[in-house]
């Protein structure tokens, strides 16, 4: 955290400066609801608070369990037998985790005890730390246990079990020979996100520009710690985070999210496609519509013309007064559909009543062309 703050320090809009003294965890969680620090690193294990919100994770760190050469390893219990153990003050995340990860594997409490000086020599060294060879040149003379072997993991072992009980951690192997004899074999251990946490009302702005200016430095940071930055991206995942998202974090980790009106103009697009398409449907409906409507007129039209044709030069009495009763048998058709909205009350309907009252006078003899009702 000293040498972030640092370089934040050198060629950066934002400043971090240390604080004089040095915190435990549980303590910077305590600072930071009093509001005399803004931003804590702590590990990702320590209870929820609601004044307490996650910014980032920066690096994993990573369980070592050293113990000195010649002790029984054939499992957890065997190791733990009768041993003194350093694993941190009370209260550290170090021995925290390593007593919920004993519980979870079925170690008796009284088969060890805890020192608080590691200058003690114990049989049983716990340290919580981000790979790095210079953090483990105090221990020479031990080995680091491995809690299953490299093809265990995900085949239900007992490091599985621990994992699942606590969804903080997850599976780590550290490689053979990363720590010279300490390592002659790959070791199976856990690891636990180091996250960067902030006070609730810590502006938004000022943790967007955090997250971005932490993203930036990212090649110094791993030029200098290549075990512990590495891996340090853009797109870090904060979903099994132990604390709620800080504001600015979820402004940052949606920055490229379309808008509102990105998210949903093809909707938009869509709707007004199938408004436009409904609308010209509907209007090509209502012409075929009308159409129909004219071309049935129409028929009756013919139907007129034809039956004012069907009489014969001196046809007589009788068949004229057929003629003319077909004539308006026809016309109160014509106004039972028109009644029914089956004909529409336009130019048409008025050349078909017109037409067929002519027709009508012309078979009883009567020279007229009056529009009006036949008499």
């Amino acid at each position: 955290m000293t040498g972030l703050a640092e370089r934040l320090g050198e060629s950066s809009a934002i400043r971090a400066e240390m604080t004089i003294d040095r915190y435990s965890e549980e303590a910077a969680l305590d600072s930071i609801e009093a509001g005399r620090v803004d931003i804590a690193l702590v590990s990702n294990n320590l209870p929820f608070r609601n004044s307490v919100e996650t910014l980032m994770p920066l690096y994993p760190a990573v369980l070592h369990i050293a113990y000195r050469a010649g002790r029984d390893t054939a499992s957890p219990q065997a190791l733990l037998r009768d041993a003194t153990v350093f694993a941190g003050l009370e209260g550290s995340s170090s021995r925290l985790i390593f007593e919920q990860l004993v519980t979870r594997l079925g170690v008796d409490r009284s088969s060890y005890v805890f020192v608080d000086d590691p200058a003690e020599v114990p049989d049983v060294i716990i340290v919580f730390a981000p790979i790095s060879t210079e953090e483990m040149e105090e221990l020479n003379g031990y080995r680091l246990y491995s809690m299953a072997r490299p093809s265990e993991i995900g085949t239900g072992s007992k490091v599985d079990a621990a994992i699942l009980l606590n969804p903080t951690l997850r599976p780590f192997i550290i490689p053979a020979g990363i720590y010279g004899e300490a390592t002659p074999e790959a070791v199976v251990t856990v690891a636990v996100d180091r996250l960067l946490v902030a006070r609730h009302d810590l502006p938004s702005s000022v943790v967007y520009d955090f997250i971005a200016e932490v993203l930036r430095l990212k090649p110094t940071l791993a030029a200098t710690w290549p075990g512990i930055f590495f891996d340090l991206s853009e797109d870090f995942d904060v979903g099994n985070a132990s604390f709620k998202l800080h504001g600015g974090t979820l402004d940052y980790l949606n920055r490229e999210a379309p808008t509102v009106y990105e998210r949903y103009s093809g909707v938009a697009e869509v709707i007004v496609t199938l408004i436009l398409a409904l609308a010209s449907a509907t209007v090509a409906g209502v012409r075929i519509y009308n159409r129909y409507r004219k071309n049935r007129i129409d028929s009756f039209c013919i139907r007129a013309i034809e039956l004012r044709d069907s009489l014969a030069d001196g046809a007589g009495g009788t068949e004229r007064r057929e003629v003319v009763a077909q004539l308006r048998d026809l016309q109160t058709e014509a106004f039972s559909l028109l009644a029914d909205e089956k004909l529409a009350a336009d130019e048409s309907f008025q050349i078909f009543i017109t037409l067929s009252n002519d027709a009508i006078a012309q078979v009883c003899g009567v020279n007229a062309t009056s529009a009006g009702e036949p008499r």
